[in-house]
């Protein structure tokens, strides 16, 4: 809802321009116009009788502004709804006063410059009537223009025409148009670049166009990328087909709900983020990561202020001079209340002087007889008022150094109200990137979490490995103490058997190479844990024959269940003695 009194000032100047006489009133056939004109731009519907009824009583001639006021607060204003087009409602009163007032044919900025900068004059006028827009105002609007059009601001310029304003310090709407029209502070600009820079300060102030330019959009059915015109607003960000405006393709609704993200690269997309909303989200490209950034800080700034329950940061940055006026005002009236209030007192004191001297003089002229000592009475008071007027000049110079150390102390706390908001925007910013820290920091630490439960687990599976492979080479061990003793006794019994001695030599030394190989195999087994059960399925004979188990207890190898029963076992052990003495007896 746009704030009334911005309404009543456009309304002020049409209702200005229809009092042809400057006597202050209107007639109210004009008036019906008027009031027919506000009600179909402003989408409310007219009742052209509600007007002889409210003034039936009043049929004396035209109307006054006070007088036709309460008809517009209670007919239209009361009724006014958000949807209407307040651009259209603005250059509708445009278009009733600015022929009457303003001519653009020997400036340098045409009738729709001119209309903006009405408009501008509108958002930053005091609100007080007749409207008028102050001094201060008048150096924002001009700095933020030359700022848009990438010209330098020039304080002694403006201080030249701070002089020539003398004492009035404020313009009316036509006076500022005609000082923009002039180029008085643009020289050097050309047409062209004079009307962009107007056009981007009114879609900034008054359009609440925070920020607008193109990026890639993802599409929500097909998934395709299409490049469009971004425009931000305090509670939206809409985007077109151009920057013409002309086609809306859609609306972004923003609340204090939504928030705004960064996202990795992906799909050889760049510069992504992401608008989460209530029912959807919103996936963007930037062409930068410097447009990326700057798109995101404008959007959580939006969405800050929203749940805040602030205005468009150019409204409050408007309340926030307009109070710091007001104190400034306060405290320079505090100065001359204070100042007044000395001037005062020395007047007192100068009139006390005047009582007393002229009573010396009476006392003079009653005391003849006493000359010398009057004199000397006389001398002693003199001395004494001189010191007076000597201490009461004093006293005055303290007070007017105090009156300047105040001066300056106003000065220096304007420019720390300056640097104060300064601070408060590199604190938004700082905030902010500290909040995506914490979100990164949050993320790594699950990361972290997540990698050291898999590394405690594997770490696991190594020590099972670690035991297996102990007992296979506990095992080992036992095998080859039981092999030497065999080999000891076959020694004492067979001391001709020399041949056969030196073939179980080399079988021995092939069953070393066997559980050399053995432990290499164990060791990359350990290396290789994905693979390790594999392995073991090997070595344990998965592929033999299904029979009834053996009801005894079944033995158990490194690697896990025997693949023969211990009757089978004994069996084979009892064909590899006798092959092996066949052989002997042979040899």
């Amino acid at each position: 809802m746009w704030p009334r009194e911005e309404l009543l000032k456009s309304i002020w100047h049409a209702f200005t321009a229809l009092d042809v006489d400057h006597r202050g009133k209107v007639s109210k056939s004009q008036l019906k116009v008027l009031s027919h004109n506000l009600c179909t731009v402003m989408k409310i519907p007219h009742d052209p009788v509600a007007l002889e009824e409210h003034f039936k009583d009043d049929d004396r001639g035209p109307l006054s502004n006070q007088g036709y006021m309460p008809y517009l607060n209670r007919f239209i204003l009361d009724k006014v709804r958000e949807d209407f087009d307040v651009l259209e409602f603005n250059k509708m009163c445009w278009t009733l006063c600015y022929k009457k007032n303003v001519c653009t044919k020997h400036l340098l900025i045409t009738d729709d410059d001119a209309f903006k900068v009405w408009a501008i004059f509108n958002f930053l006028s005091e609100d007080k009537y007749p409207l008028l827009i102050i001094i201060e105002e008048i150096e924002y609007f001009l700095r933020k223009l030359l700022e848009t059009m990438g010209s330098e601001w020039s304080e002694d310029k403006f201080a030249d025409y701070k002089l020539q304003l003398n004492t009035k310090n404020c313009l009316t709407a036509w006076e500022l148009i005609e000082l923009v029209g002039m180029g008085y502070f643009s020289k050097g600009m050309n047409q062209q670049t004079l009307s962009l820079g107007i056009n981007e300060v009114f879609q900034e102030l008054i359009l609440d166009v925070l920020k607008q330019g193109y990026m890639m959009k993802r599409g929500h059915k097909r998934k395709n990328w299409t490049e469009r015109w971004f425009v931000l607003r305090p509670n939206s960000l809409s985007y077109y087909v151009c920057e013409d405006l002309v086609e809306k393709k859609g609306n972004i609704i923003l609340d204090q709900n939504c928030c705004v993200e960064s996202l990795p690269d992906k799909d050889g997309k760049k510069c992504l983020f992401i608008i989460k909303c209530i029912n959807k989200s919103f996936e963007i490209s930037a062409s930068d990561k410097k447009k990326k950034q700057e798109w995101i800080q404008a959007i959580q700034t939006c969405i800050q202020l929203l749940r805040l329950g602030l205005l468009s940061p150019h409204r409050e940055a408007r309340l926030r001079r307009r109070e710091l006026r007001k104190r400034q005002h306060a405290e320079e009236e505090d100065l001359v209340e204070m100042m007044k209030q000395l001037t005062a007192a020395n007047e007192q004191k100068q009139r006390q002087l005047e009582a007393m001297r002229k009573k010396m003089e009476e006392a003079a002229a009653k005391e003849a007889f006493e000359e010398n000592r009057r004199k000397k009475t006389q001398s002693d008071l003199q001395d004494r008022y001189r010191l007076d007027l000597e201490r009461e000049k004093m006293v005055r110079q303290q007070m007017e150094q105090q009156v300047a150390q105040k001066s300056s102390e106003l000065e220096q706390y304007l420019q720390r109200v300056r640097e104060l908001e300064d601070m408060y925007h590199r604190l938004e910013e700082a905030l902010e990137d500290e909040r995506q820290t914490r979100q990164d920091e949050e993320a790594m630490r699950k990361l972290q979490s997540r990698l050291l439960e898999e590394e405690s687990t594997k770490r696991l599976e190594l020590e099972q490995i670690h035991l297996q492979q102990q007992r296979a080479l506990s095992q080992t061990e036992v095998e080859k103490q039981e092999l030497v003793a065999e080999r000891l006794a076959k020694e004492r019994e067979l001391h001709t058997a020399t041949l056969q001695l030196e073939r179980l030599e080399e079988e021995r030394k092939g069953a070393l190479e066997q559980y050399e190989e053995v432990s290499r195999k164990l060791e990359r087994a350990a290396n290789k844990t994905k693979t390790w059960k594999d392995k073991v399925a090997k070595h344990e004979g998965l592929v033999r024959l299904i029979q009834p188990g053996h009801k005894g207890p079944q033995t158990i190898t490194n690697w896990g269940p025997a693949s023969f029963t211990d009757t089978e076992l004994e069996m084979r052990k009892k064909a590899w003695q006798e092959r092996k003495n066949q052989g002997a007896q042979a040899q």
